[in-house]
């Protein structure tokens, strides 16, 4: 099986970044229909199980433990079959 995390920024947190790609689309390449841009990070592994409650659980240990700050950063998973 495939996993997918999506790591962001929270809501509550300023992403600076998404405003630098926002302000570039907008102002500098001619898209004003674009906004409220945030950028983020995703981690694709494979993992050899099965069962959906044991890879929430995995995903969940290898988030706290290292991929997310989760102080700042929110996160969620997708199981790509």
């Amino acid at each position: 099986m495939k996993v997918r995390i999506t790591i962001g920024l929270k809501k509550s947190v300023l992403d600076t970044q998404g405003k630098a790609i926002e302000a570039s689309l907008v102002k500098n390449l001619g898209y004003p229909q674009i906004s409220g841009v945030r950028q983020g990070k995703f981690v694709e592994f494979e993992i050899a199980e099965n069962d959906d409650k044991k890879i929430k659980q995995i995903v969940d240990e290898i988030s706290d433990k290292l991929l997310v700050n989760k102080i700042i950063e929110d996160y969620s998973y997708e199981v790509l079959k």
